[in-house]
């Protein structure tokens, strides 16, 4: 059976890795000139940054698609377990650092409120169970909407409390808002709100905690280079700088692929890697998109879209942790700013990365890397990115130099690369800039979100954080196997 995968990014790598392994003809179409989308690197001299993901969590998952393909990640990637996980810098200057120590965690935690430290006990007790009712519904296909009474879902159903907010649900382990702000900004990875995220996600805080943050030699982009290494060596087909024009399709059933050099090329089953909010809208003829017309993808939800700066730096903060946060002083407003008014934060929370703490192959000798990730609104705002691009530039490294103590830093940058929603769109084929895909939002999630086996037309599958089980870079991986099983037990191994 031949299978064609649009987009190398990591859903896409761990479904054709599955497949190749399962004797599958599998080929890979990448418009880039390199793997990984999102997850893909940044080089440029002697610098290298991760484009998106820097968290690398629950590596059990993709540790289990290379054990299926016979293979051990350890054999392809450094991985290097990180304390601490990470520091959050609050505007009054006091800092909370939670690492792999629950013993020193709890200190951490009482600094801030003495009763805060009992909780986090509660707080693992709690997620504990909540997890291993979670986990088996978030690792499964739904391709009905009969699904929702699977055993999975009915025995999540007791832990799942669908009206409370993530940060409502925090407030029942901790009473100081610096401390419930730190197991609740974890809902960027979601790319929502604390105050409107599912509390079901409070598993995700407690993930960091249970298997850890780790960090891989060269970049999270090595993960990506590794899965593509794995097909290619399976026998898989990778054709670099070959972007899809138009998916074909005769009869209700996906046939095969145009690409933009006019040629056709037929498939027995589609594999759909790229952002499903552009790719729907982009590849598909909107006659054959069934309930996914313009209209129904521009009133869907979407999550922030970020504003990111690179820079390469002729000197190393070693002062400063290898993950950071630092918080804005109304952190609430900050969130409105971004998901409601859809206007340019003025005090923004953001996300510091300073890999060369850990990893020295990021930068020449003496230098380091920095990557700043700023939540901004989408596309679905107003925002005027070719006017704003420069204000905001500004506006970051003035946070920076204040919040993260880094008054010299407009000294010292070597490199320096900006990324806003607007290239997000252009450049990567992200719908609507919206970083991190769909919402998370009751209504798009399980059965409600796009389908690993896509419910408009036949013999068509998607991966990534556009279907389930969601954005992010664990359970990207899992759509991605999710998938793959289904086109086996569709067609037989």
């Amino acid at each position: 059976m031949k299978i064609g995968v649009i987009g190398a990014g990591p859903g896409s790598l761990a479904a054709a890795d599955l497949l190749v392994n399962a004797g599958y003809d599998v080929s890979v179409f990448e418009k880039e000139g390199v793997v990984g989308g999102r997850n893909a690197s940044i080089r440029t001299g002697e610098y290298t940054f991760d484009v998106g993901p820097t968290f690398l969590m629950m590596d059990f998952i993709l540790r289990e698609i290379f054990e299926e393909c016979d293979r051990d990640l350890d054999d392809y990637v450094d991985v290097v377990p990180l304390d601490p996980y990470y520091q959050l810098i609050y505007s009054d200057g006091s800092k909370l650092k939670l690492g792999p120590d629950r013993g020193e965690v709890k200190e951490s935690l009482s600094g801030f409120n003495p009763a805060d430290a009992d909780g986090f006990d509660s707080f693992f007790s709690d997620n504990e169970k909540k997890l291993n009712r979670a986990l088996p519904a978030l690792q499964r296909g739904y391709y009905k909407y009969s699904d929702l009474l699977s055993r999975e879902v009915l025995n999540m159903l007791p832990v799942l409390r669908p009206f409370t907010s993530l940060w409502d649900e925090l407030g029942k382990h901790y009473s100081e808002d610096r401390v419930k702000i730190g197991f609740t900004f974890q809902s960027k990875y979601l790319g929502m709100s604390p105050y409107n995220c599912p509390s079901m996600f409070s598993i995700i805080p407690f993930i960091e905690h249970k298997w850890g943050i780790k960090h891989v030699t060269g970049g999270l982009n090595q993960l990506a280079v590794a899965m593509a290494d794995l097909f290619e060596e399976l026998g898989g087909d990778l054709q670099l700088n070959r972007p899809v024009r138009e998916i074909e399709i005769e009869s209700g059933k996906a046939r095969g692929l145009k690409f933009e050099d006019g040629t056709v090329e037929e498939f027995d089953g589609i594999v759909m890697g790229s952002d499903f909010a552009w790719s729907i809208k982009n590849l598909v003829p909107e006659k054959k998109r069934g309930k996914y017309s313009d209209a129904k993808m521009d009133g869907m939800n979407y999550s922030c879209s970020t504003f990111m700066l690179y820079l390469g730096l002729d000197k190393l903060y070693d002062d400063l942790e290898h993950h950071n946060v630092l918080i804005s002083e109304d952190y609430r407003r900050n969130f409105k700013e971004v998901e409601t008014d859809k206007v340019f934060p003025q005090d923004p929370s953001l996300y510091v990365q300073n890999p060369s703490v850990t990893d020295a192959t990021l930068a020449p000798e003496g230098n380091s890397t920095l990557y700043v990730l700023v939540p901004v609104p989408n596309l679905k705002g107003e925002v005027d990115w070719e006017e704003g691009r420069e204000y905001y530039r500004e506006l970051t490294l003035g946070r920076l130099k204040e919040g993260a103590g880094l008054g010299d830093l407009e000294d010292h940058i070597d490199y320096e690369k900006i990324i806003t929603p607007e290239d997000w769109k252009e450049d990567f084929n992200v719908g609507y800039g919206a970083t991190f895909n769909l919402a998370h939002n009751l209504t798009q999630m399980l059965a409600f979100r796009p389908r690993n086996k896509f419910e408009v037309f036949d013999r068509a599958w998607l991966v990534g954080g556009g279907t389930n089980p969601g954005s992010g870079l664990p359970t990207i991986y899992e759509s991605g196997r999710i998938a793959a099983h289904n086109i086996m037990d569709t067609f037989g191994e």
